[in-house]
């Protein structure tokens, strides 16, 4: 057996499974077949791995100190395919980020402030840098913390994440088309949609475009097998449309994320309501490289989100999710756009997973 330390987090609505690089490296096998073998993939239960069976249970995080000099740690996602046999590092996950400034003060990586302290974190997959700030009163991590979230029944340690200059970064344009609304074909018909990139790739949609209202619920949306081979072929053509994949059967699974967007109730702080589809299924709260995304979208005129709102967008939004409210924030820092939200995190075990040598 091979021995890989671990250390398993939950990250905002997300749990992850923290790898360090060179504890990932196993003779005569590649990372992706390490990462597989590990949670238990291909097998929708993982039952003999330690991924989670859903697409926000079966994640790693892969760390290590930074190698240059704008960030202190370097940060991996990838989000591990529960029925196939494949890895998908094609993008950020904005909850697992969450865990990265907590598990650096504790690994002795970044020395902590007496109140909080800062870290900056630069997402490989996006060449995204993420300024994280957790507090540390008298120089030590608190313990669980006490933040709550939408999605999360239990507190945890507060991570301020700001998201620096989110735009483009997969794609190299905040809109890929060159517009900020297109045409996109649902069950045969053409309706506006709205391609992003800023913190991950999105697709944005209307609810009431596709005959809905927004508002459905997981059982509401995950049982209507037609709706979901539906919004998955709008995904499909967006990723080439995006230049995320040559071809329909070529884009990943988990990007591009696609977002389902509605008016809020006039009686609700929300500026929006959400419905996010990940991994093919809705999200139970709302991914945050979406949050930022949506943000971005609600301050670009002729956007789907920017038609629906009521109020001025730009410092932030107020998004009504399966879970409850999430907030962002938007400002400019030298010049430089920075859209933020507060998640939080808890370690919950130290663990040595043990690899068969041969499978």
């Amino acid at each position: 057996m091979f021995k890989i330390p671990a250390v398993w987090m939950r990250g905002g609505t997300s749990k992850c499974w923290v790898f360090e690089w060179d504890n990932l490296q196993v003779p005569g096998k590649s990372v992706d077949e390490v990462l597989l073998r590990l949670f238990g993939s291909p097998d929708h239960r993982q039952v003999d791995g330690v991924g989670g069976g859903t697409s926000t249970t079966s994640k790693a995080v892969i760390l290590s100190r930074s190698l240059g000099e704008d960030a202190d740690v370097d940060y991996t996602f990838a989000q591990v395919a529960i029925d196939e046999h494949k890895v998908d590092w094609g993008s950020n996950c904005g909850n697992c980020s969450a865990v990265v400034a907590p598990y650096a003060i504790e690994r002795g990586w970044v020395e902590p402030g007496q109140e909080s302290t800062s870290v900056r974190t630069l997402n490989t997959n996006t060449d995204q840098l993420i300024l994280q700030k957790v507090p540390t009163p008298g120089g030590a991590l608190q313990d669980p913390g006490t933040q709550l979230i939408p999605g999360v029944p239990f507190p945890g340690l507060p991570v301020g994440m700001g998201f620096l200059d989110p735009a483009g970064r997969t794609t190299g344009k905040l809109f890929p088309t060159g517009e900020p609304l297109d045409k996109v074909t649902f069950d045969g018909r053409q309706v506006p949609a709205t391609l992003i990139d800023a913190g991950a790739p999105l697709i944005i949609l209307d609810a009431a475009s596709i005959g809905l209202t927004g508002h459905e619920t997981a059982a509401d949306i995950d049982s209507q097998a037609a709706l979901l081979v539906h919004l998955d072929d709008v995904r499909r053509d967006a990723a080439v449309r995006m230049g995320l994949a040559a071809s329909r059967a070529e884009a990943e699974r988990a990007i591009p994320k696609l977002a389902i967007v509605a008016t809020a109730s006039p009686d609700d702080e929300a500026d929006l309501v959400v419905r996010m589809l990940s991994m093919g299924r809705l999200h139970p709260a709302l991914a945050i490289t979406g949050s930022v995304a949506l943000t971005m979208a609600a301050q670009h005129e002729g956007t789907v989100v920017r038609d629906l709102l009521a109020t001025d967008p730009s410092s932030g939004l107020t998004m009504r999710t399966p879970a409850g409210i999430v907030q962002t924030w938007a400002e400019v820092r030298d010049g430089v756009p920075v859209v933020g939200t507060l998640r939080s995190a808890r370690r919950i075990a130290d663990a040595e997973l043990l690899l068969p040598q041969t499978w």
